[in-house]
């Protein structure tokens, strides 16, 4: 079995995973970037057919390109971590070791879907997911759309499908106005953001609204919504609900991280609990892109051993600030929390309702008794719902960390005898 050596290995090619693989390719270091899209950029700066890159990531690809210890590893699957800072990897199908002596975990964030009924109607996605199928080429010519769920992301996936030819319905945000107006009014301090947010606006945005049901028989026909504790129906084609970001830390490989929301702890430095481990960007907490790029320039330096410049760390605790004022604006409501009927599917991979799930103790009672949280997404969906309507703590993820070819995992057990890593 191949196996590639380098100092820092990355993971993850958002903001964060670009920030940090800059800096260390700068530095001279053999530098390995992997990420499971099919090109960098992240979910913010997702490159497709019908989405050219964004400025910042064109400006990233031309001061990299030149750089040829940078290895650029797309479409790539992180399947286990054996030890011995090693990762096994699946690209073009087939199994590869990665060595490193420094490795940086730039995982980001995953969406926070809720159920409701009708949520698996064909016609149903997240928002970040509908703003993702936009950007990799999918048509919503025409169609009329509801945005639902909560935080800055909903306009942001209205946005592109409405520059894209949609017609937005609705924007629900499940926040009351008020703390809604006082985060708007807050961004005077990131004047960037407000202008963001202006640009932004739309005139179907809805506070206190959240999804109750979808309606359909093929696919989504209706949207039935509880606004200000009043019902009512709206005709549409497609609902993305989301509801915020939690962060991604399938790959924390024994990391502290924490019980609230399962982000990977950090010191000043981003280093983990793990020597030679740092982390960066949402996988450590949702603070989005600026926040992200910020400290994975910091958990590059420090795996370096180059000082800190103290302006990285002053716009770090800005940023970290803005994080704090976006969670305490949008932060779910008894509206969005209510459970959904027993009969609507928690675990959509395995077919199991909440009914069958709010019949055990825990989540580990769940899982043996009905099969939630182990299907292909190993519960990254439906056990993040279970935190959220029964206080569940949120389980580890065990390898593999992701589907696989069979050829991988047989090759995880496969012993490799090429020198170790350089130091």
């Amino acid at each position: 079995m191949n196996v590639e050596q380098v100092d820092v290995a990355i993971v993850g090619a958002g903001p964060a995973g670009l920030s940090a693989a800059r800096i260390a390719a700068r530095a001279g270091v053999r530098v390995a970037l992997v990420d499971d899209n099919p090109r960098v950029g992240g979910q913010i700066w997702r490159q497709g057919p019908a989405h050219a890159p964004s400025v910042p990531l064109r400006r990233w690809l031309d001061e990299t390109r030149s750089h040829a210890n940078l290895i650029a590893m797309n479409a790539t699957r992180v399947a286990a971590a054996p030890g011995d800072k090693r990762l096994l990897l699946e690209r073009d199908g087939a199994p590869l070791v990665l060595a490193y002596s420094k490795l940086i975990l730039a995982t980001g964030a995953r969406e926070r879907l809720l159920p409701f009924d009708g949520w698996t109607l064909p016609g149903v996605t997240g928002a970040g997911g509908l703003q993702a199928l936009v950007k990799s080429g999918m048509s919503v010519r025409g169609e009329r759309i509801v945005v639902a769920g909560s935080g800055p992301l909903l306009l942001a996936a209205a946005d592109t499908a409405r520059r894209h030819g949609a017609r937005v319905v609705a924007v629900l945000e499940q926040a009351p106005f008020e703390r809604v107006a006082r985060f708007v009014a807050s961004l005077a301090s990131t004047p960037g953001k407000l202008a963001q947010a202006l640009a932004l606006g739309v005139a179907c945005y809805r506070t206190s609204s959240v999804v109750v049901a979808a309606h359909g028989s093929a696919r989504v026909e209706a949207v039935r919504i509880r606004a200000h504790g009043r019902d009512e129906t709206l005709e549409a084609d497609r609902v993305a609900c989301g509801y915020g970001l939690v962060p991604n830390a399938t790959l924390a490989l024994g990391c502290a991280t924490d019980e609230r929301d399962g982000a990977i702890h950090v010191d000043d430095a981003q280093r983990t609990s793990l020597e030679d481990v740092f982390a960066a960007g949402e996988c450590t907490g949702i603070g989005g892109m600026e926040l992200a790029s910020v400290e994975g320039a910091i958990a590059a330096h420090a795996a370096l051993d180059i000082a800190i410049d103290a302006r990285l760390a002053r716009d770090r605790d800005r940023w970290r600030a803005f994080a704090r004022r976006v969670a305490h604006a949008f932060e779910l409501g008894a509206d969005a929390r209510a459970m959904p009927s027993p009969d609507t599917l928690l675990c959509r991979c395995e077919d199991v309702s909440i009914g069958e799930v709010a019949a055990h103790a825990n989540w580990r009672d769940a899982k043996l008794q009905t099969r939630c949280g182990m299907g292909p997404c190993q519960g990254r969906i439906c056990g993040e719902a279970a935190s959220v309507y029964f206080g569940w703590p949120r389980e580890a993820a065990r390898p593999p960390f992701a589907p696989v070819r069979i050829d991988t995992l047989i090759a995880a057990g496969e012993r490799t005898d090429a020198p170790a890593p350089i130091s």
